[in-house]
């Protein structure tokens, strides 16, 4: 491919080595082609090539006689003195093949990397429904499974004993009282005992010292206020075993009425967390369907749909979050394992070019538009990338042709102007 670039200095610099270069005339205001420049005579050694004489002699480095070499200066045509002198970063005398813009209707994939983390729509919390001491406690450490009916820890309380007490007094001295007896079943049911422990109190006529706190849901079992716990893991802990290690509650410990002292993450349940970057954002809409991949299944594809699109870019990160709700049954998807998704957008994008043929200059893209003398910095609006293909936005029209390949025509020594 033969490409090059001329400035004002480099006409100087040939006219004053003495080699044969274009000549242009111009007669009233008009451009003629440039002539054809005829060959000339250059003799040289055979040993030393670089000794070059305008005819016969000897070697001025070893003596030999000189040999004849027939050279021709390169022959442009069609390119006027003005295309010559423009700046390098601007405009490029080149002849290289050219490309137009191609029209398909397709709908394109957007590709996107995404991260399955917990449903926090299915985060329950385990409270203390009276005041008291902790006599036992059934669970011992973070991540431990629990199931609805589990029991979670037994609570002594002197408020618990006191209106167990009342209920027995008014049971026996005053059993035709139906009001007073059922208030005081009310108190007890809700301080947390179940029908099971208030019947046998009655039964038996004994208060019972302690309270069993049941499950009302299942889970992961993690501490009380830890609503991110795979976050809290990797900014305050470094060690592996820090996501086995032992509960904060011990038993002993008193709680208050009210307090919240575990809290449950359903598994079953999982969001999938999408990044999507800037130049796909507006393709995505909500209701799209997804295909996952899950890495640490490569073999299985998942089937889904956007829910919901975040309104709003997350702390420290570039790209917009969008969910997608998943039953995960048997925690096939590892909670912070990694997934790679396929939205299918089914927009129909209708104007590409060769992903060659498109410059980045950061925030401005450009193509070099083919012109009567050469080829001209040009900038474009660009879409999304498709494997080899670019969209092109606005820009172009479908007569323009560009350099298929814009980056053969960079001067390394230039910065690109596109002229506006």
């Amino acid at each position: 491919m033969k490409m090059r670039f001329l400035t004002n200095r480099f006409l100087f610099a040939l006219m004053a080595a003495g080699i044969p270069f274009l000549i242009f005339s111009c007669h009233d205001g008009k451009k003629k082609p440039a002539e054809t420049v005829q060959s000339k005579e250059v003799w040289t050694c055979s040993m030393h090539p670089e000794v070059i004489r305008d005819g016969p002699g000897s070697c001025p480095i070893c003596g030999m006689e000189l040999i004849k070499k027939e050279t021709k200066a390169a022959v442009i045509r069609g390119i006027a003195l003005d295309d010559l002198l423009q700046p390098t970063d601007q405009f490029v005398v080149s002849s290289v093949p050219v490309v137009s813009l191609q029209n398909e209707k397709k709908a394109v994939p957007v590709e996107a990397l995404g991260t399955v983390t917990y449903d926090t729509r299915r985060i329950n919390s385990i409270s203390a429904r009276v005041s008291g001491r902790i006599e036992k406690l059934y669970v011992r450490y973070r991540y431990q499974h629990i199931l609805k009916g589990d029991r979670i820890m037994d609570i002594y309380s002197p408020d618990l004993a006191t209106a167990q007490q009342d209920l027995l007094f008014l049971v026996k001295n005053d059993p035709g009282n139906e009001g007073l007896i059922h208030a005081a079943k009310q108190k007890l049911l809700l301080l947390g005992m179940s029908d099971e422990q208030l019947n046998k109190v009655i039964l038996t006529g004994k208060p019972s010292s302690t309270v069993t706190v049941y499950s009302q849901y299942s889970g992961h079992l993690h501490e009380a206020g830890n609503t991110m716990p795979e976050s809290t893991f990797s900014e305050k802990r470094n060690d592996a075993n820090a996501s086995m290690e032992e509960l904060p509650v011990k038993e002993g410990m008193y709680v208050q009425q009210d307090q919240s002292i575990f809290q449950l993450f359903n598994t079953e349940n999982v969001w999938v967390l999408l990044n999507i970057f800037p130049e796909s954002q507006a393709l995505v809409k909500q209701g799209d369907p997804v295909k996952f991949t899950p890495e640490t299944n490569p073999s299985m594809s998942i089937n889904g749909k956007i829910d919901f699109i975040e309104p709003v870019y997350r702390p420290d990160n570039k790209t917009l979050t969008a969910r997608v709700y998943l039953k995960n049954p048997m925690s096939m998807l590892p909670i912070g394992s990694q997934v790679r998704a396929q939205i299918f957008t089914g927009k129909e994008i209708t104007t590409w070019l060769p992903k060659d043929a498109v410059l980045s200059l950061g925030i401005d893209k450009i193509v070099f538009l083919k012109t009567a003398g050469g080829f001209q910095a040009h900038r474009v609006v660009t879409g999304i990338t498709n494997k080899d293909q670019v969209q092109i936005i606005s820009g172009l029209s479908e007569s323009d042709s560009v350099a298929a390949n814009g980056q053969f025509l960079v001067d390394s020594e230039s910065f690109i102007k596109v002229k506006l």
